[in-house]
């Protein structure tokens, strides 16, 4: 199969690149730079030099790739800018879609979150809506989600990865992350929210399994939902820092209640390599 992958020298994407080549697809990489791109040539893959945001150069790259499928794991969190991230999922996915349609491309996968479901008790399935309704700033990441996954369903075939919290290498939730400097100046608190993490090498797993998917909606997380108090003291402890403040007094927030990998695991046959963030935070 041919694949054009966009956000290929992300981390989710320098993940995915060696999957797809060892299961014998041909990988065309959106990189923004020549220099981007070097990395992807010494994985094998080849390279298309484009801007997601000129709608113009993209449509020409996929044209020329060609591809069977597009993968869709652009994200802009380098620096921590939610906005910027929300704007991109907005008019990136609105770029990459028209240009696949313009190539002929008949399926897209695409990245989306799991934390932007309506307020809950339960861990969100997938049939639940998405909160729409919230108050900024978590409206912006929520629109950001929401217009990323409508626009990918004009699709003919598509499939929707909504990640849970990502961790591991090159993550905010590594040694080095921006969530671990948090802990280490004693800025996080561990309370009653509950969420739900995905380890980067699952994630990169489930980007590659859904080539063959059924069009739809997928949580991709591991199997323990769980409050700041259960897993911040974990990850502390995993990163060098000093245990967390506790507060078991402030009620949840009714987004912040995880997400259900029921369907990925029993209907699709998809299974973290990470059941658990209690040993995955040691592995970041």
């Amino acid at each position: 199969m041919r694949i054009f992958l966009a956000g290929a020298t992300g981390v989710i994407g320098r993940r995915l690149v060696p999957l797809l080549l060892a299961q014998g697809h041909e990988v065309t990489g959106l990189a923004r730079s020549e220099a981007a791109g070097e990395r992807l040539r010494t994985q094998g893959a080849e390279v298309a030099v484009a801007d997601v945001l000129d709608p113009d150069a993209l449509a020409e790259a996929v044209g020329s790739a060609a591809p069977d499928t597009v993968v869709h794991q652009l994200t802009a969190l380098g620096s921590g800018d939610l906005t910027a991230n929300a704007a991109l999922r907005i008019d990136g996915t609105r770029n990459l879609v028209d240009a696949a349609r313009a190539a002929g491309v008949r399926r897209v996968v695409a990245q989306s979150i799991a934390w932007a479901y309506t307020p809950g008790m339960e861990p969100a399935i997938e049939s639940k809506p998405l909160d729409l309704g919230a108050e900024e700033p978590r409206l912006t990441t929520v629109m950001g989600a929401a217009t990323l996954e409508r626009t990918v369903q004009e699709m003919p075939e598509w499939v929707v990865l909504r990640y849970g919290m990502l961790y591991g290498p090159e993550t905010w939730y590594s040694p080095g992350g921006l969530m671990a400097d948090k802990a280490r100046a004693g800025e996080l608190v561990a309370d009653t929210d509950v969420t739900s993490f995905a380890h980067i090498e699952d994630a990169a797993v489930a980007a590659l399994a859904a080539l063959e998917w059924p069009s739809g909606v997928v949580n991709i997380c591991d199997n323990e939902p769980a409050t700041g108090l259960d897993w911040l003291p974990v990850f502390c402890e995993a990163v060098g820092a000093p245990a967390p403040r506790a507060d078991a007094t402030t009620e949840r927030q009714g987004w912040a209640r995880g997400a259900d990998n029921t369907y990925a695991r029993e209907e699709l046959g998809w299974t973290p390599l990470h059941p658990t963030w209690r040993d995955g935070f040691g592995t970041a």
